[in-house]
């Protein structure tokens, strides 16, 4: 089967599902379903591809997007600097506190976006500074591995990027006072990722064994986080033993999710992979393929290995029919993203996941 590999790419239909609050969670077919409200981890997924739109082509409506993408996660923070996830669509969040995996992706967004601090206006960058400052003290305590992986890639984000450590002033400023020298503390925040990395890498190492190379004794959701994370710590700390993780455990999970045909098939969400048992056929989701696409991308850089970008374009093309069901998931008449494949055929359900997902996998692929 050929699949193109570049296809028209239609913005709006992120703009369609976000009112003047964020981002809606869901949808009926293409419909925000009110009802279901709004989530922090959509708003923080969505700034990531809206920057990465805005990058582009610097239009004035994708920044738009950005101001409410990072408006209503600073309306998530609560002063101890923890991240609230679900609002209902009255704009009251039904939680005081959101999952650790929340606080993670969230620091992976904020993190990202100022990796492209030319691009974007100070004002956004310094609201950016000021949330990741604020959770920091949250961090190290996150408990669940992938938590502490999204939080890893987005301090990684910030500790890659030149200036992205201090408020951006108008003027030449260095900071002066104790309260401007605590604030990002480079060392402290290398520290972090250190300690963060080791913990997920010491996970693997007394998890693994009886060929199964793997954290945990079951393939679920953000698999691909893991590894992706520990490459990025390789390239900040140069630890050799979390590289020899990330690949060893990377490798192990391709190996479970491109079938023998040629395409990219991830974990069914509807069973997912125990330990000795077979993976589950469905549901495949559109953020797996996303997500895998961003850890290939990474590993081929780090390990210098082109397969990996054979693999990552795999992923892509799962979203234009090169997958199990051979048929595209991208709504060719509005370009939003279908919400998977299950075992009766496409989730004609077009939710915000979806098309941030897709958005994300396009514009990594044909615009970074």
């Amino acid at each position: 089967m050929v699949v193109p590999t570049i296809v028209k790419f239609k913005n709006d239909y992120m703009r369609r599902i976000t009112d003047d609050t964020g981002i809606f969670q869901h949808t009926k077919f293409g419909v925000p379903d009110r009802s279901k409200g709004y989530t922090t981890d959509d708003n923080a997924r969505a700034l990531i591809a809206a920057v990465l739109m805005y990058s582009s082509n610097k239009d004035s409506e994708t920044l738009d997007l950005i101001h409410t993408y990072i408006s209503f996660i600073h309306h998530a923070q609560n002063s101890d600097g923890n991240f609230r996830n679900f609002m209902d669509y009255n704009r009251s969040f039904i939680e005081d506190s959101g999952s650790e995996d929340c606080q993670g992706r969230t620091l992976w967004a904020l993190g990202f976006a100022l990796s492209y601090s030319s691009s974007l206006p100070d004002n956004l960058l310094n609201t950016c500074r000021y949330m990741i400052n604020q959770a920091l003290p949250h961090i190290e305590a996150l408990g669940s591995p992938r938590a502490g992986a999204y939080a890893l890639i987005g301090l990684s984000y910030l500790i890659e990027t030149p200036n992205a450590l201090t408020y951006a002033f108008p003027y030449p400023h260095t900071p002066s006072t104790a309260e401007e020298k605590a604030f990002l503390p480079r060392e402290f925040i290398m520290d972090l990722i250190e300690t963060v990395a080791v913990r997920l890498h010491n996970q693997y190492t007394l998890n693994k064994g009886s060929d199964w190379n793997w954290f945990e004794d079951s393939l679920t959701y953000g698999n691909s986080m893991l590894p992706w994370a520990l490459l990025k710590a390789f390239r900040i700390s140069g630890n050799v033993n979390l590289k020899d993780t990330a690949k060893e455990s990377l490798d192990f999970l391709t190996s479970k999710t491109f079938s023998d045909e040629g395409y990219y098939k991830p974990i069914g969400s509807h069973g997912w992979l125990l330990r000795g048992g077979e993976a589950a056929p469905y549901d495949e989701q559109p953020i797996e393929a996303c997500e895998m696409l961003l850890a290939c991308k990474e590993a081929a850089v780090i390990l210098q290995d082109t397969t990996y970008l054979k693999q990552a374009a795999l992923c892509y093309e799962w979203y234009l029919g090169h997958n199990s069901l051979k048929m595209s998931l991208i709504d060719p008449q509005t370009g939003a993203c279908y919400d998977g494949i299950h075992s009766t055929g496409l989730n004609l359900n077009q939710g915000s996941e979806s098309i941030i997902s897709y958005s994300i996998a396009h514009l990594v692929m044909h615009h970074e």
